[in-house]
């Protein structure tokens, strides 16, 4: 009996012990506060998949590159993307691109899932600036895809089987990088995908009404 109830604690203790580790780690971790005139959204960022991409979010938020830069692009069902353009569309110039870090955020098990934050880019993997979006459904086809041997190469385009040129490829199947996580303030998140858009200033699924950043700061 008395072993029975030794093995009993040492597991018991075990799981506080683990549960602990978790706690101080989450609560190491840098977050950034995102107040908009529809609310706050709090994102916890993760460094450890992705840390150059953290690196060059914070920088921003500390310089001021966000605050009066509105959510431009609105899609329900799939994202809200913001931190570009102030209310008049005017792009915010910004520095040096970050290089793509979707295949170690993908390896670290950091996915383009609901409530994950992300960086926006062009065709180029390695383009991403300043802007980022917030996946607001799991987009498992913006995710990192390794590709098999050989040339040219099959790999799945959204949904699709596709082969190409292994260059090619390549392009297609690079991801998009997923640097954090919405913990506080999703359902500002759903208030902003909800909103009614339109085609405006060459561009599509802008929101009708400004849904503003007033302010990003890195917070404890």
């Amino acid at each position: 009996m008395k072993s029975t109830n030794t093995k009993l604690i040492g597991l018991l203790l075990g799981s506080i012990l683990s549960l602990n580790t978790a706690q101080t780690y989450a609560d190491e971790l840098p977050k950034v506060s995102i107040k908009t005139n529809m609310g706050e959204i709090v994102v916890e960022l993760h460094p450890e998949a992705a840390p150059k991409t953290v690196d060059n979010f914070i920088k921003y938020v500390k310089a001021g590159q966000y605050k009066g830069t509105i959510f431009h692009r609105v899609i329900d069902n799939f994202m809200i993307q913001g931190g570009g353009y102030d209310k008049n569309m005017k792009e915010k110039p910004t520095g040096k691109p970050v290089a793509s870090e979707a295949a170690l955020a993908l390896e670290k098990g950091l996915k383009n899932d609901v409530g994950t934050i992300a960086m926006a880019r062009t065709e180029d993997p390695d383009s991403a600036t300043a802007q980022f979006f917030i996946n607001v459904r799991d987009n498992d086809f913006l995710n990192h895809q390794p590709l098999p041997a050989g040339d040219p190469v099959e790999f799945n385009y959204r949904g699709t089987i596709t082969k190409a040129p292994r260059k090619q490829a390549l392009i297609a199947t690079a991801g998009y990088t997923t640097f954090g996580k919405v913990i506080k303030g999703m359902d500002v998140v759903e208030k902003i995908k909800a909103v009614e858009t339109s085609d405006s200033h060459m561009m599509q699924n802008v929101p009708k009404k400004d849904i503003i950043i007033e302010s990003a700061t890195v917070i404890k």
